[in-house]
């Protein structure tokens, strides 16, 4: 039963992000806010499609023992792919809220960048081990973590300062992002169930795209 929960989630979640994408491409063909967020949901499902669907064919057939290698890539690209979606939303940020300077933090934003998908072609990272060093793990997601820390602190601030009603808890679901995602990281080794953390991670994704939608539909309303 769990496989197939599983599954399921999978191969819904991987349709949806792919088609909230194409939706929002197509509202944003004359507006650069909603286009990113199209892109935006096309990153996150193709990044993690490399990783869901051989993870997905495995639950369904012989096990995941028998697909290390390919999961391991697969994770690797994931990993990439969630990287380019943070930097794509930083943009959004810049966008919405019309910001044509702080150019510091811009290049911060693409040294924390540069510097995660660096660590994650490092050969170290043992991605096709069935025992990857949980070291690295940590090394590589210390960027990452900074990266989505500014985002939550941008979007917070001003929202609040623009009393921004759509995107008022953008913060909020990258807290909750990364809130799941971190006790992953470190302890499912050891918690192999502490995995099923990374269903509530991947919902709190499809909601950050959802607000993409709203932003959509209420410029829509403005015209």
């Amino acid at each position: 039963m769990a496989t197939i929960m599983e599954g399921s989630f999978n191969i819904i979640y991987l349709v949806t992000v792919i088609l909230m994408g194409l939706y929002l491409l197509k509202k944003g063909s004359k507006n650069k806010e909603i286009f990113l967020f199209g892109i935006m949901a096309i990153v996150l499902g193709a990044g993690d499609a490399f990783h869901l669907i051989p993870r997905t064919i495995a639950l369904f057939t012989t096990g995941l023992e028998n697909f290390t290698y390919i999961l391991g890539i697969g994770k690797m690209i994931t990993s990439v792919s969630m990287t380019v979606f943070y930097v794509l939303l930083y943009y959004v940020w810049r966008i919405r809220y019309k910001i044509t300077e702080h150019t510091y933090l811009t290049y911060a934003f693409y040294f924390l960048a540069f510097l995660r998908i660096a660590l994650c072609f490092f050969p170290q990272n043992l991605w096709t081990s069935a025992n990857p060093p949980l070291s690295w793990a940590i090394f590589r997601n210390i960027p990452f973590a900074l990266m989505g820390l500014l985002i939550i602190v941008l979007f917070y601030k001003k929202a609040k300062e623009t009393n921004d009603k759509v995107y008022k808890l953008m913060w909020l679901t990258i807290v909750l992002s990364f809130g799941f995602y971190i006790p992953v990281v470190l302890w499912a080794a050891d918690i192999p169930l502490l995995g099923m953390l990374m269903i509530p991670k991947t919902c709190a994704y499809v909601w950050t795209i959802y607000i993409g939608i709203q932003s959509a539909r209420s410029q829509s309303q403005i015209k």
